[in-house]
């Protein structure tokens, strides 16, 4: 399967396939106290649906704005990644209010749990001013609403890359390198809290390293290599070997796994992106492309659409999914992690993150615009009229109306007498 196969179509299928499919995990990891968070690939490998869905925005962003600064130049393109940067900046904030309110409608329903404490923003309505002040200028980051302030900064990084692209290709892709390797030796990050230390959860200065690899792929400074044998079998057995150092405790049955996994934490920090995180995602992407490769004609059919769907919405399906999350938390606090529960939880869940899906793209189309058909051209035609001789009358104007080109009209036209012999003949075609 190849990502470059659709570019001409208005939608990159895959790629918003992979999307819609990382946003499904997303939601899934993200409902406090779901049991089938147990089961989805975050708990089995060294990356997650973070690593899927940063790596396809990178790649996304390639697609949209690479043509648009090569058409309209870096200083317009540049005027598209700030556009969209708002966008995401209304986003956050968007989904903290909402969920602030959530957790407010919670308590007051049902008294216990208390869910503001359990989302730890009980800050923001103990000092209001000084929260609200913090979250504007993204210095009061909660660790739910972490993952759009790290988008937003890696995407003000763009014009930079290209910028940098225009000197040479080395240079850009030479950029994010620098950049995390910067990142430890210069401390370098942003605050979470008012009054601690905590730095944000994702670190941009780390997870720009996997972004600009996407952006590089889809912009076609990096071509994947073509499926191997040997390569596909060398990707199969780190991803297996990776298996005991993931976040699964029950994997590093014996006290020597467990040490190496401690000494291992720097390369596997999920804050900072640890490098070991990067070659385990492009082993799994090397892996899922290979096997799919021409195969990947189902992404087009109905079962896949409501997925694909999702990818081509994921920014408000994104905000939908979070405050989805938490109110899933509130069904399990209801109903209990039974069958019940469970169902209510991730199956409803998830049906209606793709309903929405849908809802948008309807609403995305302006169905209440209405379109007015313009008014059709009048044609002209001069003929001759070949029953009057050369030196007869001038010749006929007709007109034709477009709706009806075989209905032609003649148009009164005065021509000059002519005497055939003792009678004067006047004519009017």
């Amino acid at each position: 399967m190849n990502f470059q196969a659709n570019q001409t179509l208005t939608r990159n299928i895959p790629l918003d396939f992979f999307r819609g499919v990382a946003l499904l995990i997303i939601f899934i990891n993200h409902v406090p106290g779901n049991e089938l968070l147990l089961y989805t690939p975050s708990r089995f490998g060294l990356s997650d649906a973070a690593e899927i869905f940063v790596f396809l925005s990178g790649y996304a962003a390639a697609l949209a704005y690479g043509k648009s600064f090569e058409s309209r130049g870096l200083g317009l393109g540049s005027l598209g990644v700030l556009y969209r940067c708002v966008q995401i900046y209304a986003a956050h904030l968007g989904i903290f209010f909402l969920l602030a309110a959530l957790c407010v409608l919670g308590n007051s329903a049902f008294g216990s749990p208390d869910y503001i404490d359990r989302l730890n923003i009980r800050f923001f309505f103990d000092h209001t001013e000084e929260a609200l002040l913090g979250l504007i200028s993204l210095r009061y980051v909660p660790n739910y609403f972490d993952i759009l302030p790290m988008y937003l900064v890696v995407m003000l990084w763009i014009p930079v890359v290209w910028a940098l692209s225009r000197v040479g290709v080395w240079l850009a892709l030479a950029f994010p390198v620098a950049l995390y390797l910067a990142m430890p030796v210069f401390d370098l990050e942003f605050p979470a809290e008012m009054h601690g230390d905590r730095p944000w959860f994702f670190n941009p200065f780390g997870w720009q390293l996997i972004f600009f690899t996407g952006f590089a792929f889809g912009r076609g400074w990096l071509e994947a290599p073509a499926p191997k044998p040997w390569l596909l079998a060398l990707c199969g057995v780190f991803i297996l070997a990776s298996l005991p150092f993931g976040p699964e405790p029950a994997l590093r049955p014996t006290g020597w796994l467990m040490r190496l996994h401690a000494d291992l934490r720097p390369w596997l920090d999920k804050t900072r992106f640890g490098l070991l995180r990067w070659v385990h995602f492009l082993a799994l992407a090397y892996v899922a492309t290979s096997l799919l490769k021409d195969h990947g004609h189902w992404l087009a059919g109905r079962a896949a659409r409501p997925i694909v769907r999702m990818g081509g919405q994921s920014l408000p399906v994104f905000a939908v999914g979070m405050a989805l999350s938490y109110i899933g938390g509130m069904v399990f606090d209801r109903f209990g992690h039974g069958f019940l529960g469970l169902s209510l939880v991730n199956i409803g869940g998830c049906a209606v993150l793709m309903a929405s899906a849908g809802l948008m793209a309807w609403l995305k189309s302006r169905p209440w615009r209405v379109t007015t058909a313009a008014a059709p051209p009048r044609l002209q035609l001069t003929v001759n009229d070949p029953r009057v001789p050369p030196d007869g009358p001038r010749p006929i104007l007709l007109t034709a109306r477009t709706e009806n080109p075989l209905a032609f009209q003649p148009v009164p036209r005065a021509v000059p007498a002519r005497r055939t012999g003792h009678i004067r003949e006047r004519g009017f075609g």
